[in-house]
């Protein structure tokens, strides 16, 4: 009896179980059924509400709303290139063709993968879910939405036909910025209609919505761009979309983008910067639906000033000196913020590819890097009194002291380099090498300071791209390894901070379309650099007396009323010309060249890149406090040679005739200990005989 009542209980309990779920699945099903394949006509307006906006430090500046003006237009299939097509397909779902819209395998990971993370996040792998999650959908991020979407890309595989999903899908898709829509991208990056692009040029276009900021032929990755428009071509081969022959054409073809675009942002290369910034954070979804507010650290009113005196000497440097471009970076050295950011005279400007950043650019510093290594040496024991010889000096121990070949060398390989002006002062001291940014004599230095331990301290400073001292050798001390103006004023920084090293940012807040706060500047600095010796730099790049034989009285560097600590570099092919200059509170650094690396006329950097860095610097100063660096503590110089003297007495001579001995700085000290003993053989040391050879040469040339 008991036992009937149990299957009794059970079966009305699955009765109700199964008339629940009938009732569940018909309202399901009824959902689903009435759930309309939508069009395309609320796109822009639904991405305009949620566009993410990006303001300057005030928060009141809008620089740019990122949808504000939206490029889309829309055209039939047949008036797109069946190049795009096929490119498009290929990269982004090569089985396009062949599923009902969605691929269950990549279905059940997507699922898998959002049930352990919570975060419903995959999925939309085909061309329709990306059509249906991209242009028909909010992002709320939930399990009904993903159900959601792939119903509705279940019907309208059957509603539409493979050519109407993939119009659609031309017509809707991002290409970077305000550019959606193949017949917009094809009008703003090439100048033509998208039925008549080239093999080559659709699949530069298809390589673009993956990462239209990150590819962006006008951004900073152009061999990224490059790379991945040649696999997109790979994969029309492998596919059967074109030949190989057809391939190979491709790839050499060489396709010139004109710019165009958004014209309506301000600050552009910072702004794009910044979209980018956000792009890899947040994805791309989230700067197109979240409507984020970001406020940045840019100065606006600085930024503006900088823009226009970039623009007015970048056309003169053209006529006077063949340099077409020009950048400038401006940086808070106590937080790292980003002030100012102009990466070319003209962002859109068409014919000298204004659009390039030239701020991320990596070229040769020239001298600009002499600090880093100055620095190094001082870290050791050297002081800025320290005497080394400009001398006619041959740095390599295979070649003769001469500078003529050894046995076992070759012309080329003798390494004996000249100062800018054809001089050779004798003894001078490590102030006023670094001052006059004399080059032999700073060879000289790296060698006593050490090639890694230079390239050490530039790492800790922030320079991350020196990281080949094989292929550096002696000749980094004179710019022969490449940096970009960003890193490189960020590395000033330090100087400028004591010591002190804080990491290089454009934001200061981003908050949600709720103003709750995703992200907020703090700082966290970090000792890289002694103090002292970043004073000591301070002290020898801000003194006007140790500067004016090369630089003269009344140079661009030089600010009557001011303390402004600057150094120059220039290029040995005249291809960079840079200034870099710094107070306690601001950082500014500015490159002048051309883009495609010819050179410039011969002159140095004072010529071209220091008025512009003047100009700009004497608007900084209105809005800054008069501060002077503080005073570096004087070093403990036991020796003579780190004190400032050359002519030593002699200490082995009887005290009745006592004579000065006049040797290059390898025989009084160790280069590793050089405030230790003398060494007992500095013949050991490989560079003293070329060294000591030139330095007794110019002995008996004086009468010594």
């Amino acid at each position: 009896m008991r036992k009937k009542r149990k299957i009794k209980i059970f079966l009305g309990f699955l009765g109700i179980c199964v008339f629940l779920g009938i009732i569940g699945s018909s309202i399901v099903l009824f959902w689903a059924a009435n759930l309309k394949v939508p069009d395309s006509q609320s796109f822009n307006e639904r991405k305009m509400v949620q566009s993410t906006k990006i303001y300057d430090r005030t928060g009141k500046i809008l620089l740019w709303d990122i949808h504000e003006n939206i490029q889309r237009t829309v055209v039939p299939f047949d008036e797109i290139s069946r190049n795009l097509k096929n490119a498009t397909v290929a990269v982004e779902d090569s089985n396009f063709y062949h599923h009902h819209g969605i691929v269950l395998s990549s279905l059940i990971r997507a699922i898998f993968v959002d049930t352990i993370t919570g975060r419903f996040s995959q999925g939309g792998s085909t061309i329709s879910q990306q059509l249906v999650k991209n242009a028909f959908l909010t992002k709320d991020k939930s399990f009904v939405r993903k159900i959601k979407e792939i119903i509705l890309t279940l019907k309208m595989e059957k509603v539409l036909s493979k050519e109407e999903i993939l119009n659609l899908y031309l017509n809707e898709i991002s290409y970077g910025g305000t550019i959606y829509g193949a017949e917009a991208a094809s009008e703003n990056f090439l100048g033509k209609k998208a039925r008549d692009l080239t093999l080559a040029e659709s699949a530069y276009l298809a390589a673009l919505p993956k990462a239209p900021t990150y590819y962006s032929p006008y951004g900073e990755h152009p061999k990224e761009l490059e790379d991945r428009k040649n696999f997109i071509l790979g994969r029309m081969t492998e596919l059967g979309f074109i030949t190989s022959e057809e391939e190979k054409i491709a790839k050499e073809e060489k396709v010139n983008f004109i710019g165009g675009g958004n014209t309506s942002f301000k600050a552009p290369h910072f702004s794009i910067f910044i979209r980018s910034y956000l792009e890899n954070k947040y994805g791309r979804d989230a700067i197109e639906e979240d409507g984020l507010k970001v406020t940045t650290t840019l100065d606006y009113e600085l930024q503006q000033k900088a823009e226009t005196l970039v623009a007015q000497y970048a056309k003169e440097n053209k006529e006077k000196y063949n340099a077409s471009n020009a950048g400038l970076v401006a940086i808070d050295p106590k937080t790292g913020q980003i002030l100012v950011m102009v990466g070319s005279k003209d962002y859109f400007n068409v014919e000298d590819q204004g659009n390039f950043n030239i701020t991320f650019a990596h070229r040769q510093p020239g001298s600009s890097i002499k600090p880093f290594v100055y620095a190094t040496a001082f870290k050791k024991g050297f002081t800025p009194d320290t005497i080394v010889y400009d001398l006619k000096t041959e740095f390599t121990a295979a070649c003769n002291a001469d500078g003529t070949p050894g046995p076992n060398a070759k012309p080329e390989d003798c390494y004996s380099p000249d100062d800018y002006d054809g001089l050779f002062r004798g003894p001078i001291t490590l102030r006023n090498s670094l001052a006059q940014s004399v080059n032999i004599s700073s060879v000289k230095v790296l060698y006593l300071a050490g090639l890694e331990n230079s390239i050490q301290t530039a790492t800790d400073m922030g320079i991350t791209s020196l990281n080949d001292p094989n292929r550096l050798g002696l000749s980094l001390v004179l710019g022969g390894g490449e940096v970009s103006p960003l890193e490189l004023t960020g590395a000033y920084s330090v100087f400028a901070n004591g010591g002190i090293r804080n990491s290089i940012t454009g934001i200061l807040k981003i908050e949600d379309k709720d103003g709750n706060v995703l992200e907020e500047f703090s700082s966290h600095p970090q000792e890289v650099l002694d103090k002292n010796i970043a004073l000591l730099i301070s002290d020898i790049l801000s003194d006007n007396t140790a500067r004016t034989p090369a630089f003269g009285t009344n140079s661009p560097l030089y600010f009557p009323d001011r303390q402004v600590a600057a150094k120059t570099g220039t290029t040995n092919n005249y291809r960079d010309a840079w200034v870099m200059g710094y107070t306690p509170s601001f950082t500014a650094g500015v490159w002048v060249g051309n883009n495609d690396n010819t050179s410039m006329e011969k002159k140095v950097a004072g010529f071209i890149a220091a008025p512009l860095w003047n100009a700009f610097f004497t608007e900084a100063l209105k809005k800054l406090p008069v501060e002077e660096f503080e005073k570096p503590v004087p070093q403990p110089e036991p020796k003579p040679i780190l004190a400032g003297e050359w002519k030593i007495m002699s200490t082995t001579t009887p005290s009745f005739f006592v004579k000065p001995e006049i040797h290059d700085i390898l025989y009084w000290v160790n280069k590793d200990d050089p405030l230790g003993p003398p060494p007992e053989n500095p013949a050991l040391d490989p560079q003293f005989s070329h060294w000591e050879w030139a330095v007794q040469k110019w002995v008996r040339e004086q009468g010594y």
